[in-house]
């Protein structure tokens, strides 16, 4: 079983699809560095927030490609697996080089997300969200996701400290509006993103992610290094 997971990891990781036409920097490898934090407002309750921060380079280090800091409310309702958020979303977009021009996002989102058990030890979440994205100098646009998420201890039967798991993911992002604005369009597929990484958890509540991402669009395709720091509390 551990050998077959061990083949399954590589394979996300290094056969990743390559037919595509361009990059938007084919010499460089870039990285999101992210922080995930998830938290009920007091023990038991139905009510409680969720965000995230993430730092994304073009490249390893240095060259901003968004500066994202998202936060929301969440709900989850009696006797039920689902998980209600209403958030918002601020972003600065830089811009490839040595140029520091930046661009501003305001993004308010609504998602819903719930798990699924498979077997006995692959966890699994899905999750539905629509975003409402105000872009500066463009127009109001949309964009719907669905992603699906799993964990697979390996060394343990549950995610719980000391367990090492392999985490995998896969989201499709589809636009809604197409005209953006000044003759502009944007294709109503967005982009895809496959990850495949380890992770371990340090205690209860507290987790890091170290795997890779392969970001494909119809124009271009992208490898991303990610570190991620998931904390419940």
């Amino acid at each position: 079983m551990k050998n077959w997971l061990n083949i399954h990891l590589l394979l996300i990781l290094f056969i990743l699809p390559n037919n595509v036409q361009a990059q938007t920097d084919p010499d460089q490898m870039g990285a999101w560095y992210m922080y995930i934090f998830n938290s009920h407002f007091k023990k038991d309750s139905l009510w409680g927030v969720q965000g995230d921060i993430q730092h994304r380079n073009f490249n390893i280090l240095g060259d901003l490609q968004q500066l994202l800091i998202r936060g929301g409310f969440t709900y989850m309702p009696k006797e039920s697996p689902l998980k209600l958020t209403l958030g918002y979303a601020y972003i600065s977009i830089g811009t490839y080089g040595d140029s520091h021009e930046k661009t501003a996002e305001h993004r308010f989102y609504q998602e819903t997300s719930f798990p699924i058990k498979f077997g006995k030890r692959i966890f699994s979440t899905h999750r539905f969200r629509y975003e409402m994205r105000y872009i500066e100098d463009q127009d109001f646009r949309t964009r719907y996701r669905y992603a699906i998420f799993l964990n697979i201890p390996l060394n343990k039967p549950l995610i719980e400290p000391n367990a090492v798991y392999l985490s995998l993911y896969d989201e499709v992002l589809i636009n809604g509006q197409r005209r953006i604005g000044s003759g502009k369009t944007v294709s109503f597929f967005d982009h895809n993103r496959l990850y495949g990484a380890m992770g371990y958890v340090f205690r209860k509540g507290l987790k890091m992610q170290l795997g890779m991402m392969r970001l494909t669009s119809n124009k271009f395709g992208k490898n991303q290094l990610q570190i991620s720091l998931h904390h419940t509390f």
